[in-house]
């Protein structure tokens, strides 16, 4: 029963943690109320196979897999050039599913050629910290103005909307850190729940009615056609391969370090295996026209939180998740979470992630290199996400997208600030 609860938790916690970037998604590329449906269907269809096969064949770790930030922003980018250099949308989306199979290949051979060890020496505790910070800034201003309801400049702050995201947030505080074992442990799940009835009685929520039109649906294979030879997205991804890897050492360096600190284990070194499993999870993207997935950092986050380091409850959450995507009817009570709910309680499931990035820093045995190596890629990272980018828009669609994600950016920095002073002491030593 224990293993059941913590897997509907994980369920829940996945689907409140990705389901944002295929609607944002579907809305840029105009796609109607039908075609949006299918879109998060195959997209967390892929999440909840990708996590099984991490959990079987990949790193083995309690980490979720969700839409990669990098390829919502090639999206989003991609959707610009319709009608420009791709007649339609489909073109675009046809050429984006490509780019995926081409990432998961390029995955598997840096996996297999050794590339991935020899990455992984550079995320020290130093860099961890750069990264972790980055993230949690980046992320901290979405989760307000979820918060609040504000999604462009002209809303304004509902305030009923931010005093029940409010309450939602210290009633995830109060389970959380609550002496009873079994309060803390399904935190997440009492908290969605409480937020849920809460928004449903001020009037912010809505019932939602099933859609029984069609008791069962398989996820659909290769919607806008079979793979096409598209040179800018062939770079593009392979361009972008490169920074989702770093992404996912960090996040799978991010959560060993949990699991050492927290609760006294070791896990093998599995990142050989984790890139392997990262190429087939890309192979799975661009075989369901979904967005890529990458194992995202706030899993350490909720498992600091509900204490469910076991790879049991894990397991069983993705099978719910896969399950209930050929469900529409289920999947449209879930789809019918209240925003507000998912980025409040996330919010607090974030303040863990910020002890930790302390917690790393402080592990840093050459404290005044870290501490330089940490400024200058904070201080670029963070300044970049305060550049429009529209700004970019005139650079080509690869650079653009890499260029205006200050967490990508500001995490390369430090590690060639850190290499470099590394270098450097290295060489006064030999003189």
């Amino acid at each position: 029963m224990k293993n059941l609860l913590g897997g509907i938790q994980w369920a829940v916690f996945l689907i409140a943690s990705s389901i944002a970037a295929p609607i944002a998604i579907a809305h840029v590329f105009g796609m109607d109320s039908g075609e949006t449906t299918l879109f998060i269907q195959r997209t967390i269809f892929v999440l909840g196979a990708a996590c099984l096969i991490q959990a079987f064949i990949g790193h083995r770790l309690p980490i979720n897999e969700g839409p990669a930030g990098l390829w919502w922003g090639i999206f989003v980018v991609y959707a610009g050039m319709v009608g420009v250099m791709y007649p339609t949308s489909s073109d675009a989306l046809q050429a984006l599913q490509s780019g995926m199979i081409v990432s998961g290949f390029l995955f598997i051979v840096l996996a297999l050629t050794g590339v991935i060890n020899k990455m992984k020496k550079l995320f020290t505790p130093a860099i961890t910290f750069t990264y972790l910070m980055l993230l949690i800034l980046q992320l901290s201003g979405t989760f307000l103005t979820g918060m609040v309801g504000v999604d462009s400049s002209a809303d304004r702050v509902d305030g009923v909307l931010f005093l029940g995201s409010l309450a939602v947030v210290l009633v995830t505080f109060l389970t959380m850190n609550h002496k009873i074992p079994w309060i803390s442990r399904y935190s997440v799940l009492i908290s969605i729940a409480v937020g849920w009835i809460l928004f449903l009685a001020v009037g912010k929520a809505t019932f939602i009615t099933p859609d029984m039109d069609s008791f069962i649906r398989l996820p659909d294979v290769f919607v806008y056609g079979k793979p096409v030879w598209d040179t800018g997205i062939i770079v593009t991804a392979s361009f972008i391969t490169l920074l989702l890897i770093a992404n996912m050492m960090a996040s799978i360096r991010v959560m060993e370090s949990l699991l050492k600190k927290s609760f006294s284990v070791t896990p093998p070194d599995r990142m050989k295996q984790g890139s392997i499993a990262s190429g087939v999870n890309h192979l799975l993207a661009g075989l369901f026209s979904a967005i890529g997935p990458v194992p995202i950092s706030g899993a350490a986050g909720f498992v600091g939180a509900t204490r469910l380091s076991s790879l049991k409850p894990f397991i069983i959450g993705s099978v719910l998740i896969m399950v209930m995507t050929i469900f529409p009817s289920i999947m449209s009570v879930f789809a019918a979470l209240p925003p507000a709910v998912a980025y409040a309680v996330t919010f607090a499931i974030f303040t863990k992630m910020v002890e930790m990035a302390f917690l790393e820093l402080a592990g840093e045995s050459n404290q005044l290199r870290a501490y330089k190596t940490a400024a200058i890629g904070l201080m670029i990272g963070v300044g970049i996400m305060f550049i429009p980018q529209q700004s970019m828009a005139n650079l080509p669609q690869a650079f653009s997208a890499v260029l205006s994600n200050g967490l990508i950016i500001g995490t390369v920095i430090a590690i060639c600030v850190e290499q470099f002073l590394l270098w450097r002491e290295s060489k006064q030593l030999h003189n």
